[in-house]
């Protein structure tokens, strides 16, 4: 006989977690995005929240660094039903998303069906999941998110290793990150004081005068987006960024045109429709990067000197 005192693993609804879907699952989606990443096992950088389609809201935007390509989530918190089947079909045509991810705790048939023609019949490279959310927990322990794939492309992890070594033998992508970064330091040679060095990396940061020492404000470029937002140091916790900058969240919005959020995702993101992928675009790109990152710098610094 063992001494080992085992308890029973419980299922709990949803709702005990989070009980609104817009204000506390998807943002808790966001900062936790890394789950979704390692349960379909693609690389996933968050874009940003309630993305506006028309007259609708899409939950989460997101992107695959690997690729540059779009990443749609939709979340629920209760079974799947036809709006947010007809909201997905809405948002994948107006967000140029190639990849989306639906998330609820139960799925009904005919939704899984329309996720497995989706996956049959569409062109290559467009990918549609099912991914069952859980919450559990064992006794009196902490709640613990699960997910589960409950449908996904067809040959999937094949999918993924091919496309691994398709980048890795491809190196356009990064190529083209890298010369744009060059071209940025051409045009504004004054960046490499601020941290700029050319790579094949996705995004740069550099830091914030005046506030926490953690706090980075990172410009991303992206397939069909590039944007700024202000994050802490990666393994740096964002609280402390989160108090400074909070009671300052309406003001900051209105004078950057950008979208709070908050938590560990980012702060104040802002998007716009240019990419460094079209040669035509990169001159205007990089003169919104600088005036936007000006503009950043200004309104933070204001923030700073009157906490002093």
């Amino acid at each position: 006989m063992t001494d080992i005192e085992f308890g029973r693993l419980v299922d709990l609804p949803l709702r005990d977690a989070w009980r609104h879907e817009a204000h506390e699952f998807t943002p808790w989606l966001a900062e936790n995005i890394d789950h979704l990443s390692e349960v379909i096992g693609i690389p996933l950088e968050l874009t940003g929240q309630e993305v506006r389609v028309e007259s609708f809201a899409a939950d989460i935007l997101a992107r695959n660094p690997a690729d540059d390509s779009v990443v749609l989530i939709e979340n629920q918190l209760e079974q799947t039903d036809h709006t947010h089947l007809g909201q997905i079909m809405t948002y994948l045509a107006g967000l140029d998303a190639q990849t989306v991810i639906w998330i609820a705790p139960r799925f009904r048939e005919p939704h899984l069906s329309a996720i497995r023609w989706l996956n049959q019949h569409t062109a290559d490279g467009f990918s549609f999941f099912a991914i069952k959310a859980r919450v559990v927990k064992i006794g009196d322990s902490p709640f613990a998110p699960i997910f589960e794939v409950v449908e996904k492309p067809n040959d999937w992890d094949r999918q993924l290793t091919r496309k691994s070594r398709e980048v890795k033998r491809d190196g356009s992508i990064g190529a083209r990150r890298e010369a744009f970064w060059t071209a940025y330091l051409e045009k504004h040679p004054e960046a490499a004081d601020w941290g700029l060095r050319p790579g094949g990396a996705s995004s740069t940061w550099l830091q914030v005068p005046g506030l926490v020492k953690s706090a980075k404000l990172t410009l991303w470029i992206g397939q069909s987006q590039s944007g700024i937002f202000l994050r802490g140091a990666r393994g740096e916790p964002y609280e402390p960024i989160a108090r400074s900058l909070t009671p300052h969240a309406a003001e900051l919005e209105e004078q950057l045109g950008a979208v709070y959020a908050g938590g560990q995702s980012g702060f104040l993101s802002k998007e716009v429709n240019m990419t460094h992928v079209d040669p035509t675009q990169q001159d205007a790109l990089i003169d919104w990067f600088e005036t936007t990152r000006k503009a950043y710098l200004a309104a933070l610094a204001t923030i700073a000197e009157a906490k002093t």
